[in-house]
């Protein structure tokens, strides 16, 4: 049991320095992540409610009452990390790794709250 929440802690903390960097780039550098979001073919005016949705998963996955809006915010990331791996892949500039390791960090945080709440 403890081994658990080791483990959960360790992959949900390095997911979370992983978020927040990107979090970081949509409010501090958001020309750069303008021009990077206009080629993938989306619009520049989702950046700051994109980051702010990120922000408010990541503290659903920190409390521990939020049980269903835990799933939900599992879930969203979940898309969000899959939708980023192909985005990065489809233009080719390298990003596709970052999204690929956030998935695996996810989906071990995943595994591994669950094992633990038992």
């Amino acid at each position: 049991m403890k081994r658990d929440k080791i483990i959960f802690y360790v992959a949900t903390g390095l997911l979370t320095l992983l978020i927040l960097f990107s979090v970081n780039m949509y409010f501090f550098k958001h020309d750069m992540v303008s021009e990077m979001f206009k080629g993938f073919g989306y619009p520049s005016y989702i950046i700051y409610p994109y980051a702010v949705a990120k922000l408010l998963g990541l503290f659903a996955l920190w409390y521990p009452k939020f049980k269903t809006i835990k799933e939900w915010a599992y879930a969203g990331f979940f898309f969000a990390f899959i939708l980023a791996f192909f985005a990065h892949y489809m233009i080719g500039d390298g990003g596709q790794m970052a999204a690929l390791v956030a998935l695996i960090l996810l989906i071990v945080s995943y595994i591994f709250n669950k094992k633990s709440q038992k």
